[in-house]
């Protein structure tokens, strides 16, 4: 009769508690993620700073691209994502780099006063003191 050896310890529970940890902290990384897609050199100003939340619709703007709500759009596709605000005091969050050409600024502007989205805010970098 053979006798059989003890393996050791069993690292199976170890591993799934590994991975369950892991899954638990790509999953709530997730939620934090701000709807921002365009790398923006934005302008410095005074204004003071204001509180962002949920419920705003985020509009971002450079030289070549154009994004709505994290996700780069075209003009066209811009205006069928404003038809759909239902809420017309929602706030509209603008970030706007500050090289872009300012008949680009204005067709933005044009489409926000066409769906007549007024609550706007412009977003800059702080002044450096």
């Amino acid at each position: 009769m053979k006798r059989r050896e003890p393996l050791g310890a069993d690292l199976t529970p170890i591993i799934d508690v590994v991975f369950i940890l892991l899954i638990f902290f790509i999953v709530t990384s997730v939620f934090k993620k701000e709807e921002l897609a365009l790398m923006l050199d934005l302008p410095s100003s005074n204004a003071k700073a204001m509180e962002v939340n949920e419920e705003q619709v985020f509009i971002e703007l450079s030289q070549e691209k154009l994004a709505i709500k994290g996700i780069e759009v075209s003009f066209i596709s811009l205006e069928d994502n404003l038809k759909e605000v239902k809420n017309k005091t929602k706030p509209i969050v603008v970030r706007i780099d500050k090289n872009v050409k300012y008949e680009r600024v204005v067709k933005v502007l044009d489409l926000l006063q066409k769906y007549n989205l007024t609550n706007l805010a412009l977003i800059t970098n702080e002044n450096a003191k």
